[in-house]
């Protein structure tokens, strides 16, 4: 098995809630992606900060068009690790 992770950038905290449910029903991923808040350069407010979801994809099912695709229908988009 490889080490295979996904990261997708969304703009909001409800955003990047939605995309995780909505993800198990898509893609039938089991574990539960990480969520981590991304604060932009030189923004302490939480409005401007980015949030990131971490995908462990270690069989390689996930394809990165596919979920770029995904992600964008919540204005995110998918990032190399």
């Amino acid at each position: 098995m490889s080490d295979v992770r996904h990261v997708l950038v969304l703009p909001d905290r409800d955003a990047a809630e939605a995309v995780a449910e909505a993800l198990a029903e898509r893609f039938g991923i089991v574990e539960e992606p990480r969520l981590v808040r991304d604060a932009l350069a030189g923004e302490d407010d939480a409005e401007d900060a980015q949030w990131l979801l971490l995908l462990r994809d270690e069989e390689g099912r996930l394809s990165a068009g596919e979920l770029d695709e995904f992600a964008g229908e919540w204005e995110g988009w998918r990032e190399e690790p």
